[in-house]
């Protein structure tokens, strides 16, 4: 389907057209290449601030997916999620023109000749991808980056710059991370994940990781989580370690969690390194916080220089991100569509004493749903009250047996569960008269479940009733 090689430096002589433009991901690739002098348009099915931005930058958006659309002289960029049927990927066949997966630009923009700090993993890629670029930034630094969410008070998720860093998150999702050769790179965490691609499960992931690292030059380095058991089964590269409970090369020890913000030491091959204070909750950030001052103090960074601004970083969109409140209850929205990713969410809500906990949960995908069912069923322990949308498709097609109805009614054994059919308005609207105040609500999923708190903000507004 892709062409699978691409490498020019000579990039104002080209022109792109991207299908399905507006994702967080595609965005960021297009705004990079606008930014290097190059000619951009694309398409996509409904408009969104990612495209506006790109507008803004000279792109010419079509909302709509119509074979008229592609330019006859264009390098075109898709995504593993655009189908063989998409009438713009016929029409570009038509014209002979080359296709290439946005993993390949991604790989290309890494050879531009700066530092490569590749992030990646099951869980945390778009977080300490982003907090890299972040503190970076904030240092003065200057550095270049392409991540998968957008940065707090930087507002966006990709610039071209001309430090020496260039900083990127690394998707294993589809097996293209074997494209990339990062001078350094972060492996957080790695699990089951993804199962319609990685038929064998976690046997298939770690073959593949094992293959993107073996790519890289002795002079390269991979650091990987010592209390994670799959990351430590890689071999066959030179390697460093961080952890909270193990020991490894970085260790985070003393670690305080206060109300406001969490402290912590860090220690490097047995001796003290520095401190470090972040305001985001959670135990899996200490190992995020952790992973990315590790990658810059192996980078040549001044620790000194990035220390301040770790304590700045709010988190990413859609991570934990309070996104509305009224009447004394508080709305927050979640990218978190895995297990173990929604575990982690979940238990930074601890410490809201006096609070209802009510997690609206969206299905990402009928294959994630039925392949960790189970695991799934065990995520929502620590909440008062289960909400189960429909499964948000992402262009699968359903499987019989796995739908949420039937979730929901499995998750009430072990917790308040109710099913709630319709789109997210419709949701909000009959989840809304059920609020009281000091409720916290949280969505979970990476589809539509991210509107949820701007549906129930708007039913404030109307004047809609809720709870006394």
């Amino acid at each position: 389907m892709y062409k699978t090689e691409y490498r020019d430096r000579n990039l104002e002589k080209h022109k792109y057209y991207f299908i399905a433009i507006g994702g967080v991901g595609m965005s960021g690739l297009a705004k990079y290449l606008l930014e290097n002098g190059c000619t951009v348009s694309g398409s996509d099915i409904a408009d969104s601030k990612y495209i506006q931005k790109l507008r803004d930058l000279g792109a010419k958006v079509y909302i709509g997916q119509k074979a008229e659309n592609v330019p006859s002289d264009a390098i075109v960029v898709a995504s593993t999620a655009i189908r063989e049927n998409n009438p713009e990927m016929i029409r570009a066949k038509e014209l002979g023109l080359t296709v290439y997966h946005r993993s390949d630009i991604l790989a290309e923009i890494s050879r531009w000749g700066k530092f490569f700090l590749g992030y990646s993993g099951t869980h945390g890629k778009t977080t300490t991808s982003g907090l890299s670029s972040y503190v970076l930034e904030k240092a003065g630094l200057k550095p270049s980056y392409v991540v998968g969410g957008i940065i707090p008070s930087l507002e966006t998720n990709a610039h071209s710059q001309d430090g020496k860093y260039f900083v990127a998150e690394l998707d294993e999702s589809d097996g293209t991370i074997v494209k990339y050769c990062p001078n350094i790179c972060v492996i957080n965490n790695l699990e089951p994940d993804h199962l319609d691609f990685y038929k064998d499960g976690l046997k298939s992931i770690l073959s593949t990781f094992e293959k993107f690292i073996s790519k890289m030059p002795d002079s390269s380095l991979v650091l990987v989580n010592a209390d994670c058991k799959a990351t430590m089964s890689l071999h066959g590269h030179k390697t460093m370690t961080f952890a909270l409970e193990n020991d490894a090369d970085y260790r985070a020890v003393n670690i305080n969690y206060k109300p406001d913000c969490t402290t912590f030491d860090i220690y490097y091959k047995g001796e003290f390194l520095t401190d470090l204070t972040i305001i985001l909750r959670g135990r899996h950030n200490v190992y995020n916080a952790l992973s990315v001052l590790a990658s810059l103090h192996q980078a040549g960074v001044n620790i000194e220089d990035v220390k301040p601004h770790f304590a700045t970083f709010s988190g990413m969109g859609r991570r934990f991100q309070k996104v509305g409140e009224f009447d004394g209850i508080t709305i927050y929205d979640d990218y978190a569509h895995h297990p173990t990713e929604i575990k982690a969410t979940l238990s930074s809500a601890e410490g809201m004493e006096g609070k209802r906990i009510i997690a609206v949960f969206q299905p990402h995908r009928y294959t994630r749903l039925k392949n960790l069912w189970d695991e799934f069923l065990t995520s929502f322990d620590n909440v008062d009250k289960v909400i189960v949308t429909d499964v948000y498709a992402a262009s699968e097609d359903e499987i019989e047996g796995i739908n949420s109805k039937r979730f929901a009614q499995e998750l009430s054994k072990n917790v308040s569960c109710e099913y709630l059919s319709g789109s997210v308005s419709d949701v909000a609207e009959k989840l809304y008269p059920e609020l009281v105040k000091d409720d916290v609500v949280i969505g979970l999923g990476a589809g539509t479940i991210t509107n949820l708190g701007k549906e129930l903000l708007m039913l404030n507004k109307e004047g809609a009733g809720i709870g006394l």
